[in-house]
C-alpha cells in the first residue's frame, strides 16, 4: 500500500461522484462541495500513506481505500453527518457507471469454481492476523446450493473508522454489500450481524436469484 499508485487512481475514478453527492444528498452548494472535496484530498493521501503493505493475495485492498475515500469526505464536512443519510451519500457516491459494470462483470463469475477457489483462498489467507486494516473470513457453502457466505471476524473497515474517530458511522459502509449485491443482478444478498453493530462477526450471504431446490434435495 505504501505504492500509492492504485489509491490515487481511485481518487481519481470516484472523487467527482463524491463531489457530486455533496450536493445531492447533503444540499451543500457547489462552492462548498468543492472547498470540501479540495480539503478531503490531503486528508486521504496521508491516510493511505499511513497504511501498511497490503499482500499480493489480498483481495481486500479497494475496500480500505474507498474507506479512506469517505472518511476524508466526512472529516471534511463542515457538520458530521447522521449514518441514514451517510449510507445515501455512500452508495450513490460509489455506484457510478463503472461500478455498476463493475459489479454486473463480478456476477457473472458469481459461484462459478474460479469464484468458488477464490473465496476459500481469502478464508485460508487470514490477512487480518497480519495486517490490521485488512479481513480475516470464514467460507460456508449453504448444504442445499443455494449460495454461499463469508463470514468476517476481523474487519479492516471496523478499525480505520475507529482510527479515525467514526466508528459510530461504520453501518453506512456496511449497507454497500446489499447495493453491489443488487447491482450484480444474480444474488439476493442476507446478513443477521455485523461487528459493527455489535456482532460476534459480519455474515455475508450470497444467495442464488430464483434458487429452487431441486426434487432430490427438497426431499432429504
Amino acid at each position: 500500500m505504501k505504492h500509492i499508485g492504485m489509491p490515487m487512481g481511485m481518487w481519481v475514478l470516484f472523487a467527482g461522484s463524491f463531489q457530486k453527492q455533496l450536493t445531492a444528498v447533503f444540499g451543500y452548494d457547489a462552492d462548498a462541495a468543492q472547498a470540501i472535496t479540495k480539503k478531503a484530498k490531503p486528508k486521504y493521501k496521508a491516510i493511505i500513506a499511513d497504511l501498511p503493505e497490503f499482500e499480493k493475495a489480498d483481495r481486500f485492498k479497494m475496500n480500505i481505500v474507498n474507506c479512506a475515500m469517505l472518511g476524508t469526505f466526512i472529516l471534511s464536512m463542515p457538520e458530521r453527518p447522521d449514518v441514514e443519510r451517510l449510507t445515501e451519500y455512500y452508495a450513490k457516491s460509489m455506484m457510478t457507471k463503472p461500478m455498476k459494470w463493475f459489479c454486473r462483470k463480478s456476477g457473472k463469475n458469481k459461484f462459478t469454481p474460479k469464484d468458488i477457489s477464490g473465496m476459500k483462498a481469502t478464508a485460508t489467507l487470514k490477512a487480518a492476523d497480519r495486517n490490521p486494516y485488512s479481513w480475516n473470513m470464514e467460507f460456508y457453502e449453504y448444504p442445499d446450493g443455494s449460495g454461499y457466505e463469508g463470514r468476517f471476524t476481523k474487519c479492516g473497515i471496523c478499525v480505520l473508522m475507529q482510527k479515525l474517530g467514526l466508528y459510530d458511522l461504520t453501518p453506512a459502509l456496511c449497507r454497500l454489500d446489499y447495493t453491489m449485491s443488487e447491482a450484480g443482478g444474480v444474488t439476493d444478498f442476507v446478513r443477521q450481524y455485523t461487528l459493527a453493530s455489535g456482532g460476534l462477526y459480519c455474515d455475508c450471504g450470497y444467495k442464488k436469484k430464483g434458487f429452487v431446490k431441486s426434487e432430490t434435495e427438497a426431499g432429504r
